[in-house]
């Protein structure tokens, strides 16, 4: 951040989740979608996840088949759940995926979506109680969890510890897992609000804020604010890239395309548009509509751009995105340098 001025990228969800919604679980049609991707320009692929709660194929397994399918483009979870696996299955699991990868790897993190059905989810894998007073909070599990994969990746080093000892878990011979592609192990990016909690933990702990702030205005004081508190924490400039997280629907018809939008959400996350809207950005209509939206996020400074396409059939909408949304992001992030 700061003087360092980071790479442009935006990149494209896999539907891994639309495809559980159909019930075709087609991991080649996964691998076209991505190696179409690859072709039209995207630079990242991404892939949620969920056991019961929004239930799709594993994101750890879909991203390795990709990893092979693919040469160019980076790599991500948005996001995955620590809460879901054993922190030391997912740091072997991770640090696995990074080699398949090449090192293209980035590991968004989050808590999950809040809702009885994300409580319901980590209670059916044994994870830690996160409600009732006294008791751990979803932000501090999902730190201590981060932690403890660092500890992990790095404890090769000369004088690194091989023991990890926190409040909820503890781990020793953390020297003898699988060693990451990079030497620190994949960027962490969290998946989160712009609350003060939040950007304090995420300038101090992460490499990335994947947000989803529902305007642009909103999302350039929370870039402003997170670029600061960098600062104070000591980290270099670039250390954090600011990233958005967008759900879009283009179409013609802003009618039709808003419609089709609502349909999608009501599927995934058994809400309405109006209640998805209100805590997550979303853009629908025309695609030069959706394209200025954009546009406004990647002024507010917004460095990486992960796209959700917001259809059950996401593949008939990705040329045009790519045409009109993509290319108008990238023009946006030339005048502005």
């Amino acid at each position: 951040m700061g003087a360092a001025r980071q790479p442009f990228r935006v990149g494209v969800l896999l539907p891994t989740r639309e495809q559980a919604i159909l019930g075709e679980y087609g991991v080649s049609a996964l691998l076209d979608f991505a190696r179409r991707a690859e072709a039209l320009g995207f630079d990242s692929l991404w892939t949620g996840d969920s056991l019961i709660a929004r239930p799709r194929l594993d994101p750890l397994v879909v991203l390795s088949a990709v990893g092979t399918a693919t040469r160019r483009l980076l790599l991500g979870t948005a996001t995955l759940a620590p809460a879901l696996r054993h922190p030391l299955v997912a740091a072997s699991m991770v640090s696995s995926l990074d080699h398949v990868s090449s090192g293209r790897l980035v590991v968004g993190v989050g808590p999950g979506f809040p809702g009885p059905e994300t409580d319901e989810e980590t209670a059916a894998v044994g994870a830690p109680a996160v409600v009732g007073a006294g008791q751990a909070t979803r932000a501090e599990l999902l730190d201590e969890t981060t932690a403890l994969w660092r500890t992990a990746w790095s404890s090769s080093r000369p004088g690194a510890p091989h023991r990890f000892t926190g409040r909820h878990w503890q781990a020793d011979g953390l020297d003898r897992l699988v060693r990451p592609a990079a030497p620190d192990g994949p960027p962490l990016w969290l998946a989160a609000d712009d609350t003060a909690p939040v950007l304090e933990r995420t300038a101090r702990l992460y490499d990335g804020w994947l947000s989803f702030l529902t305007s642009a205005e909103a999302y350039g004081r929370a870039r402003r604010r997170l670029e600061d508190l960098c600062r104070r924490a000591g980290r270099r400039p670039g250390a954090v890239t600011p990233a958005l997280y967008l759900t879009v629907t283009p179409g013609p018809d802003e009618r039709r395309a808003r419609v089709e939008l609502d349909d999608y959400l009501e599927h995934c996350h058994g809400r309405t548009l109006e209640q998805m809207a209100a805590v997550q950005a979303c853009a629908w209509g025309p695609s030069e509509h959706c394209a200025q939206r954009l546009a406004d996020y990647v002024r507010a400074g917004a460095r990486h751009i992960v796209l959700r396409i917001g259809s059950l059939r996401p593949e008939t909408h990705l040329r045009e995105i790519a045409d009109v949304l993509m290319s108008t992001a990238r023009h946006t992030d030339q005048e502005s340098t």
